[in-house]
């Protein structure tokens, strides 16, 4: 995998005190021949915030808004809006996120769902629809939605430690059905827990997952699955080795060493670029030529 050499392509804003500390993990949207990026930023008070930023050629920010444009409003997100996935689907985008709240001195993390529609997120009009439990009171986080219904339905795919699972549902609204679809392995990468990262990506050979592994020393790597096209709880394939792995200082020095981990990657012109979370600290991007990533039959 090639690191854009410019990384990290953002870093916080001392003056921006809602990230002054750090932003990284990010969502990102094609459209209108730009990038757009929805980036997890934190400040002094440690309350996760979702800021913008956009980039014409996928490397450098030629775009960035001062103040954000997605923060918490009710108990249930109240300490954070936190590692935000985008899928569009019709004409809205929908976003998926970890809501975070501390009760009785623990954190409570949760999957929570709102859209917006595509109109308004490409003037910049920040209407998001409700913002919705799909598993109230589940502990449960990195959850990304496919981008098209398949055999009628949507499909999610979350984490329930430590398992990617599955779900589906026929509204967006109520989801039933969970299933565990990948599992941790053994003396591997990914032997302690794995979790989606971006919206998988349809190609003629299946669904191309990028997701993230841990393993028992808490390295945070990337690697790829290769879903069944009509049955994307059948795992294909499955990368034996990390495609992406904490080497640089700005992956294995910060606020969490030793993690690449990955909310948004783009396909451009056969090149999957995929934005990337170094050490819970600063936002990169990396680049792999689909012909390498998909496996040879």
């Amino acid at each position: 995998m090639k690191r854009f050499q410019g990384n990290p392509i953002l870093e916080s804003i001392v003056t921006h005190e809602w990230e002054s500390r750090r932003v990284f993990n990010a969502a990102a949207f094609l459209a209108d021949k730009r990038i757009h990026i929805l980036y997890r930023a934190m400040g002094d008070d440690g309350i996760s915030r979702i800021g913008y930023a956009a980039t014409s050629d996928g490397y450098y920010i030629n775009e960035r808004l001062p103040l954000p444009v997605f923060e918490p409003i009710n108990d249930a997100e109240k300490n954070g809006c936190e590692d935000p996935r985008l899928t569009l689907l019709d004409d809205k985008l929908v976003m998926a996120y970890t809501a975070l709240q501390e009760c009785d001195h623990h954190l409570i993390y949760q999957i929570s769902l709102t859209s917006i529609a595509v109109k308004d997120f490409l003037t910049k009009q920040w209407k998001w629809a409700d913002r919705r439990l799909p598993f109230p009171g589940i502990r449960n986080k990195d959850a990304v939605i496919f981008p098209r219904r398949i055999d009628g339905k949507y499909i999610m795919f979350h984490r329930i430690e430590p398992d990617i699972c599955s779900t589906r549902s026929d509204d967006l609204q109520r989801w039933c059905d969970i299933k565990s679809v990948m599992r941790p392995r053994l003396k591997n990468w990914d032997c302690w827990k794995v979790g989606a990262a971006g919206p998988p990506i349809e190609l003629n050979e299946g669904w191309l997952l990028i997701y993230h592994g841990v393993n028992f020393e808490k390295i945070y790597s990337l690697g790829v699955a290769l879903l069944d096209k009509y049955d994307p709880e059948i795992v294909l394939y499955r990368s034996e080795k990390p495609i992406l792995t904490p080497t640089e200082d700005y992956e294995r020095f910060g606020k969490v060493p030793n993690v690449v981990f990955s909310c948004g990657n783009i396909l451009m012109d056969d090149q999957l670029l995929i934005y990337y979370g170094g050490a819970d600290s600063v936002l990169c991007v990396a680049s792999y030529d689909l012909s390498e990533l998909v496996p040879k039959k």
